[in-house]
């Protein structure tokens, strides 16, 4: 077992984990933050995105041990209290989810878009972009025009 002291949604977490534990085993078992999605196991849908010291990745393909004095951010620390973040009222707002199994991935992926886009996107660098994050269930067209206008919003 391994000491992690990281910090998770704005919090302090120290537990001990096995060295090998990924981190949305952990984010999911130990912390019981369950938006955080396993779909694929292999790092190819998406499903599984958070922030990493402000940056997306795919929590899948990392150990929890490698986010050692870190911050991490979920999709259950997007939002402001009862207040949705931006990007999360924007897939409200334009009904961009059916099943909603990959909208915690997609929403988090998204957000990460925009902040190194500046909000300055257009469909095709959002669908570009989205090329890591898949949903079964849509067509996409809703999660394109939800960024987008929560690119508008988002502004710097």
């Amino acid at each position: 077992m391994m000491r992690l002291e990281t910090e998770i949604n704005g919090k302090p977490v120290a537990a001990e984990v096995e060295p090998r534990m990924l981190l949305v085993e952990f984010l999911r078992d130990q912390c019981r933050l369950t938006g955080t999605h396993v779909g694929c196991d292999t790092s190819q849908c998406g499903a599984c995105v958070v922030h990493l010291d402000g940056v997306a990745v795919k929590s899948c393909a990392l150990l929890a041990v490698q986010c050692q004095s870190r911050k991490v951010t979920t999709i259950e620390g997007l939002a402001q209290g009862a207040a949705l973040h931006p990007m999360q009222q924007a897939f409200h707002e334009h009904h961009a989810l059916q099943c909603g199994f990959c909208t915690p991935g997609m929403i988090m992926s998204a957000v990460d878009m925009v902040e190194r886009h500046a909000g300055d996107l257009d469909e095709h660098t959002v669908r570009e972009e989205l090329e890591g994050n898949i949903c079964r269930c849509t067509g996409y067209e809703n999660i394109v025009k939800a960024i987008l206008a929560a690119a508008e919003t988002m502004r710097p």
